[in-house]
């Protein structure tokens, strides 16, 4: 087999392949393309690290007439977390080509993803998120989006969402499940109320809030005269908020 893809040097009875083809690629007797073809792995693993890849994709990896090793198509993920230290890589995002909705999401530091239901989900959390979805979709209601919020949130940012949420036609109940954490419940129940008075919601709302600061938050949206109704848990949450659409 080592003769048939020109090796001059044989691989020893019992001997792993492994360790034969690093022996043999980093031997005189190596022929070109494979020498080639090593170096242009070792500097894709090089690229991969130094871009904050996810993925480094070549399709195909190809040999010229003239006997060059060359990658003649590329695709390349980045890893949206290391934006701030990859800021040349992030300056050439065509922005056109994303959904204008997502693009102004962004800009506050939140994470949303459109869908076709109408029960639009505020959340913390990624994994908490598709829970949330999950549930939702479990009591017969369909979620009209993802949306986290992730940590050290800010009153702004909660208004922000709240305007992207109701700016969403297709919107008819708004789902709000907290679990403080790094969050501080007080902050998001100012930001509740905030958005509420000042956006004129206009669809049913339900919060569940759990953790950081709860009884304070509790006690700002039972004081502010909004109708907002309170659920005790996600379970909870998902029902009134299926129920809410139900009663129209």
């Amino acid at each position: 087999m080592a003769a048939n893809l020109g090796f001059q040097r044989t691989r020893q009875p019992g001997g792993r392949w492994e360790d034969f083809l690093l022996d043999v690629l980093f031997s005189n007797d190596c022929p070109l393309r494979y020498t080639q073809a090593a170096d242009q792995i070792k500097r894709l693993y090089d690229l991969f690290l130094k871009v904050d890849a996810t993925q480094v994709e070549v399709n195909p990896l190809g040999e010229t007439p003239e006997g060059q090793v060359v990658c003649f198509d590329a695709k390349i993920n980045f890893d949206d977390n290391a934006e701030f230290r990859q800021k040349d890589v992030f300056a050439m995002d065509d922005m056109t080509e994303s959904d204008p909705t997502e693009t102004e999401a962004a800009k506050y530091d939140l994470k949303y993803i459109g869908m076709d239901g109408n029960i639009a989900c505020f959340v913390n959390g990624a994994g908490l998120a598709m829970a949330t979805c999950d549930i939702i979709d479990l009591h017969g209601g369909k979620p009209a989006n993802f949306l986290d919020l992730g940590g050290g949130v800010q009153e702004n940012q909660v208004y922000q969402a709240f305007k992207l949420l109701t700016a969403d036609p297709k919107v008819e109940a708004i789902l709000v499940n907290i679990f403080g954490g790094i969050v501080n419940c007080a902050i998001i129940a100012n930001g509740i109320t905030k958005a509420c008075r000042e956006l004129e919601l206009k669809v049913p709302l339900v919060v569940r809030l759990e953790g950081t600061n709860v009884l304070e938050a509790k006690r700002i949206l039972s004081e502010s005269g909004l109708p907002i109704t309170s659920a005790k848990n996600l379970d909870d949450a998902a029902k009134k908020a299926v129920a809410s659409i139900r009663k129209k």
